[in-house]
């Protein structure tokens, strides 16, 4: 098991890595794959997981065992993510939000209740999204969602995305790089979503200000 699609690129490199790791440890490298993953986001699990269902089509190991540990990768990457939003807690993000520009302990305050209100749709539908995949953990630890609903969220959202891009790799085989191709436009509405989104914010939020401080100036009392 030692041909990829070479292509000179650095995902090229990042699934030979991938494939020496399954060599040297079999199906628990995917999981430890995925799980640095979780935790450094550029790592795209649409190129890990379609290489496990590959080493399971050549019977390097079995298809349940690739699905197994790359979900377990998964729900542990996920808990350390959840473990640094409980150590962050609600105190220290009020206390970073009033030190940025154009945020405010509001903001925070306002996201923690929507979080309580839609936190586990959130965290399952999460688990489906690029970026949000990992992302998504950190709020769920700040607000502290009990641990076991966490994790049944987290398991169930890991298993079907696991399980599409395991199943993708393992029926493709050779081919598993048509995978990553459809998973890039995903990746890409997602990041356009997220810049609309922070660009609207901060356009309102400029606006807001500069409306506040031109009716402070409007009933400041003029100098004599």
């Amino acid at each position: 098991m030692t041909d990829t699609a070479a292509d000179g690129s650095w995902l090229t490199s990042l699934a030979e890595w991938t494939v020496s790791l399954m060599d040297v440890i079999g199906p628990v490298g995917a999981g430890i794959a995925i799980a640095l993953e979780n935790l450094f986001p550029p790592l795209p699990s649409e190129v890990i997981l379609p290489m496990a269902g590959l080493a399971a089509s050549r019977g390097g190991f079995t298809l349940f065992e690739a699905l197994f540990w790359t979900t377990a990768g998964s729900v542990v990457g996920a808990f350390v993510l959840y473990g640094l939003g409980a150590w962050l807690g609600v105190d220290r993000l009020r206390a970073i939000a009033t030190r940025l520009p154009l945020v405010d302990a509001a903001d925070i305050d306002r996201t923690i209740a929507w979080f309580h209100t839609h936190g586990g749709a959130a965290v399952f539908f999460g688990r489906m999204l690029p970026i949000f995949r990992s992302l998504i953990s950190i709020p769920a630890g700040i607000t502290r969602m009990p641990l076991w609903k966490f994790g049944l969220l987290t398991l169930a959202g890991s298993l079907i995305w696991n399980t599409i891009f395991v199943l993708a790799g393992f029926l493709l085989g050779e081919n598993w790089p048509l995978v990553e191709r459809y998973a890039d436009i995903l990746q890409y509405v997602v990041i356009g979503v997220v810049v609309l989104a922070v660009a609207w914010f901060l356009f309102t939020r400029i606006r807001a200000r500069l409306a506040a401080r031109e009716g402070r100036d409007r009933t400041a009392p003029e100098a004599d």
